[in-house]
């Protein structure tokens, strides 16, 4: 069987006013990034100067690539989006924002919703969305569409901390299935080397969404409030 290497560098996307409002933001809900998500984003392009990149994709959602559009532009590189590497799909949770008890009740859901997913209960969905499983099968899709004839190439694909999240914990082999990593800050770096043939993926983890290229007021990530805290909190809108 015929296998390629190549580093991934998965990029979350930079801070938009979902982040601040936590609205869940899967389709229907799609911001540009703020202020505050552009620093993070041409920081980010600053990082990756020293790094030769061979490819960037992205999620389809503005957020995502407006970031990877930052960091494109110093690479002389296009962006490819692809439907794969979108939000995990939370189905009604999208629309059913209207107030903050609702949110705190919709947030509860997901994390328990989740949580089912790191138990290995993976047909547990989404009402009006997906399941782990679908999840899982898209991500490697999207995976394997990015490293079709590619070999010992750097491929940064800038996305969402809840798939984000997913991949490393489906695909890499050195961490556990039910791991819980700390936060996935906006703009932060998760670097692993994934090996793919045809049909098999196999990943090790290099680096969890580092963050020590932010410097400064970019380097300022927002917080939860005490209230809706996420029990998961690389999952994250």
């Amino acid at each position: 069987m015929n296998t390629a290497t190549n580093t991934l560098y998965l990029v979350r996307h930079g801070e938009n006013p979902a982040n601040r409002s936590k609205e869940f933001s899967y389709k229907r809900i799609d911001y540009s990034l703020n202020e505050q998500g552009k620093r993070q984003a041409w920081q980010t392009a600053e990082f990756f100067r020293t790094i030769a990149l061979d490819a960037i994709y992205s999620s389809p959602l503005k957020r995502a690539y407006e970031t990877a559009d930052i960091i494109a532009e110093p690479q002389h590189l296009p962006v490819t989006l692809l439907e794969e590497f979108r939000e995990v799909n939370v189905g009604d949770l999208e629309t059913l924002t209207a107030s903050y008890d609702l949110l705190r009740k919709n947030w509860k859901l997901h994390d328990t919703i989740i949580g089912e997913w790191i138990k290995g209960n993976h047909t547990v969905t989404f009402p009006g969305g997906e399941n782990f499983l679908t999840l899982l099968e898209r991500s490697r899709r999207g995976l394997l569409s990015i490293t079709s004839g590619r070999s010992n190439q750097r491929i940064l694909v800038a996305s969402h901390g809840g798939i984000l999240a997913a991949i490393v914990r489906a695909f890499c082999q050195n961490t556990s299935p039910g791991a819980v990593y700390g936060p996935m800050g906006n703009c932060s770096i998760t670097e692993v080397e994934l090996t793919s043939s045809a049909e098999e993926l196999s990943g090790t983890l290099r680096c969890w969404a580092g963050i020590t290229h932010l410097s400064g007021k970019a380097a300022e990530q927002v917080v939860f409030h005490p209230r809706l805290q996420s029990s998961i909190p690389e999952l994250l809108p």
